[in-house]
């Protein structure tokens, strides 16, 4: 494959309306967006815009505060490199100027097309959409526009403290994501893309944020379809007055009374370092009253969300424990014997097993089955799958099944967390990625050569993905998952 790259005489272009067009220039992806003029780049038959600002840099006075436009620039700029990821203590390089996102487009190739919008994981407190693993060439190469964004993550994303309260407090992280949504309305078109049909798509984190953008009068225009991977669906979010309490504990850590919009970002983290030893939950949406106004689980059970065509599901081995003190208090936290634990997993000895396998089941399982059932009841078209499948190379030593599809849906090789794949596991990979490309196109996932998907209707079929094959069927663990659903609405 070759990369080119090329500058382009910007005075060519000065004549605009204000609108934003898509333009060739030559055999150079070119795009007037509302912001300005894009050069990107093109490798094999995908071109790349990377690095786009959606919003100014929430910095100094803008920190803490909802994303603010970007200013209109005349000039060309090249989009060539990937912005900073957004400031957390797990990355090297990482700034607050990260309200960036990057568009991969097919390369020669007339719209308007699908858009899928990508919201990363990272528990709310680190991820980057820059992660090679995100690489949204394969799914562009069928004929999609792929957006990938960063959003203000950890302390600086979802900070809430009385201080803060001019524009809200709290949930910067889900503003960002709102501001990003907008950016894409106002703009893909101009990279061919179809500002009326577009599908958002994440795991963990990513799709507690979808789910919450279904639920959000704000944002609920800017979709059309979703996707939510591995979504903790009962998951209970923070008060605000929790959320306010926790901000107080970061000034204090912190260490300064007067305005923390001046500290330095290396205080910044080492408090949030602090707070986050404590708690894995200091920092994630909170129940604001204006963007959250409730729990995913209960809007749904209201029917608040988005009637929207919506794939869901999640994979059969979410989590491994390793440490004493995790099993314990997992195992502890069921609310079940030692006997009745061993009765829901029969087949499995090591207590260690068992307590990945239950909090598999009480976090992702039953709660996704759930969603699933609710949003089937209001009408909307709704597919739910299972993701069972390892790669050959890892099935005598299975990793953390968090995230696993993910490699299958981008098609990624050869990059940090993911893996090579076998002629095998490209099949898979193929077929996996063609649900998820129908899905965005049409809102159903079926297509040729792709094994039927049933939709959940008024019962629980989900598309299961196992080493074995691909096919829609009953779901295997409805009895276990009874019981679980029973002892949550205890």
């Amino acid at each position: 494959m070759r990369l080119q790259f090329a500058l382009v005489v910007a005075s060519s272009f000065l004549c605009w309306d204000g609108t934003a067009v898509a333009q060739a220039v030559g055999q150079y992806p070119f795009a007037l967006t509302r912001e300005g003029q894009m050069l990107g780049a093109v490798e094999g038959e995908v071109a790349s815009f990377k690095g786009l600002a959606y919003a100014a840099a929430p910095v100094g006075a803008l920190r803490w505060r909802p994303p603010q436009a970007t200013a209109e620039n005349p000039e060309m700029r090249t989009a060539y490199e990937y912005g900073a990821p957004c400031l957390q203590p797990s990355l090297p390089d990482t700034s607050e100027d990260c309200l960036t996102l990057n568009v991969f487009r097919p390369f020669g190739v007339d719209g308007p097309l699908p858009v899928m919008v990508f919201i990363h994981d990272g528990g709310f407190v680190g991820g980057t959409a820059n992660d090679p693993l995100f690489d949204g060439a394969k799914l562009a190469q069928a004929g999609l526009i792929v957006v990938t964004l960063n959003y203000r993550v950890g302390a600086l994303g979802w900070l809430a403290h009385p201080a803060l309260s001019e524009g809200g407090s709290g949930n910067y992280g889900l503003m960002d994501q709102i501001a990003a949504l907008h950016w894409v309305h106002d703009n893909i078109a101009a990279f061919g893309g179809d500002p009326s049909n577009v599908t958002l798509f994440g795991g963990g984190a990513g799709a507690t944020s979808i789910a919450l953008l279904m639920l959000c009068a704000q944002s609920r225009d800017l979709f059309q379809k979703a996707i939510l991977q591995s979504l903790p669906g009962r998951a209970r979010l923070r008060p605000v007055q929790e959320a306010e309490a926790m901000g107080r504990q970061f000034v204090a850590a912190l260490g300064q009374e007067a305005d923390f919009r001046v500290a330095a970002p290396a205080r910044l983290l080492a408090a949030e370092q602090k707070l986050l030893a404590k708690s894995e939950r200091s920092f994630t949406p909170a129940m604001d009253g204006i963007l959250v106004r409730e729990d995913v689980a209960t809007g749904f059970a209201a029917g608040h969300e988005s009637r929207i065509p919506l794939m869901i599901g999640s994979n059969d081995d979410e989590t491994r424990f390793d440490g004493e003190r995790e099993i314990k208090e997992t195992l502890a936290s069921s609310g079940e014997s030692s006997d009745e634990l061993r009765q829901l997993y029969p087949d499995v000895t090591r207590p260690s097993e068992r307590a990945a396998r239950f909090y598999t089941d009480k976090v992702f399982s039953e709660p996704v089955r759930l969603l699933a059932r609710l949003h089937a009841a209001t009408g909307a078209p709704t597919f739910r799958y299972r993701f069972a499948y390892v790669t050959e190379a890892r099935r005598t030593n299975p990793d953390e099944g968090h995230g696993r599809e993910l490699q299958f849906i981008f098609g990624a090789e050869g990059v940090p967390g993911a893996g090579p794949l076998t002629w095998g596991d490209r099949e898979v990979a193929t077929r996996m990625r063609g649900y998820w490309i129908n899905f965005a196109k049409t809102g159903d996932p079926n297509g040729p050569d792709l094994p039927h998907w049933d939709a959940a209707a008024d019962r629980d079929r989900l598309l299961l993905i196992t080493n074995d094959r691909i096919a829609s069927g009953d779901d295997p663990w409805s009895d276990r998952l009874d019981r679980l659903a029973s002892e949550s609405r205890k």
